[in-house]
């Protein structure tokens, strides 16, 4: 059901107006002048259309009209001017305040409904359009292989994350995560088969996060866990979790059962005054380097030195 906001200091029309809305269906919040009417659309998030007389005490309706246009860009609140001012000018004065439709009083019920009729087209396609970019938006954040946020998505919630732990004296971990032998499976097996593994993965890795965590395909085999509010030895305790439930239970791949596991590397902010995304990334990179070279399926922790080691790509990479 539709909320309407009607604005009329006039009672006696107040109380016809406020009539044919609910007959019509509509839950109508009823104000008796302009200052009235934006308390309670700023009260209410809900109120979809405002019917709004021009002619009101203290505010009047074209300057409720403005306030509506610079306040309430999303959800579009769908707004109707009456007044019995008939001038062209007029009418230009108020459509340029914001409003939607004018209506010259005395006001024909007829017409009323049918402009609000109108009205709810606009809203209705103003709010496909809003699902619409969100659903753009979530889709590419994603990863499209395994449904995971995507590596831009995972940097966005790094640094908000990082920003609030600073703000509070948090702290939080980073979780990189590299499944073992990964080219062998494709070699092996076939790219479709890894494919399969990465997404069997990827629902473990969901599997475990409370709601303010977040994981991600870091690319190619490699995964990031992102653990808000927790230190090194809560991650440790994720990671090795993990670690254990993936070597303990074979992937199941067209009626196949592979043996897959998995290194971590784990780094946390306990600790350190000054860290950044980019640090806390190569640290745990860092640990799970060590993790692969030490003969993989393991987890490891970040030590002191993690924390300045060179990037990634000036490492010699053990066998994937």
């Amino acid at each position: 059901m539709v909320r309407i906001l009607l604005a009329d200091d006039d009672p006696v029309d107040r109380a016809i107006l406020t009539r044919w809305l609910e007959r019509w269906g509509y839950q109508v919040t009823a104000a008796s002048d302009g200052e009235e009417a934006l308390a309670m659309l700023a009260a209410d998030p809900s109120i979809r259309i405002c019917v709004v007389d021009w002619v009101m005490p203290k505010i009047d309706g074209v300057e409720v009209c403005r306030h509506i246009r610079r306040q309430h860009q999303e959800p579009y609140v769908y707004t109707i001017l009456l007044t019995g001012k008939t001038q062209k000018e007029d009418v230009v004065r108020g459509i340029e305040a914001g409003a939607d439709d004018y209506i010259i009083k005395p006001c024909n019920p007829l017409e009323l409904e049918v402009r609000l009729r109108a009205g709810r087209r606009v809203i209705d396609l103003q709010q496909d359009l809003i699902l619409s970019r969100e659903a753009l938006r979530q889709k590419a954040m994603r990863d499209p292989l395994t449904g995971l946020l995507n590596r831009a998505a995972l940097f966005e919630h790094l640094e908000k994350e990082l920003t609030r732990a600073q703000r509070t004296g948090g702290s939080l971990c980073a979780v990189m995560i590299d499944v073992d032998f990964f080219k062998h499976i494709n070699d092996e097996h076939g790219h479709l088969t890894g494919d399969s593994v990465l997404r069997d993965l990827a629902g473990r890795l969901e599997s475990v996060l409370r709601t303010y965590d977040a994981v991600g395909r870091f690319g190619g085999e490699e995964f990031l866990m992102i653990l808000a509010n927790c230190d090194s030895a809560y991650g440790q305790a994720v990671a090795e979790r993990l670690r254990g439930h993936l070597a303990a239970q074979r992937v199941r791949v067209d009626g196949r059962e592979l043996a897959v596991t998995a290194s971590f590397g784990v780094a946390a902010t306990e600790n350190r005054r000054h860290f950044d995304a980019e640090t806390l990334i190569r640290a745990a990179d860092a640990a799970l380097y060590r993790a692969k070279a030490a003969g993989r399926d393991r987890v490891c922790v970040a030590r002191s030195a993690d924390w300045l080691a060179p990037p990634p790509s000036s490492r010699v990479a053990p066998h994937a």
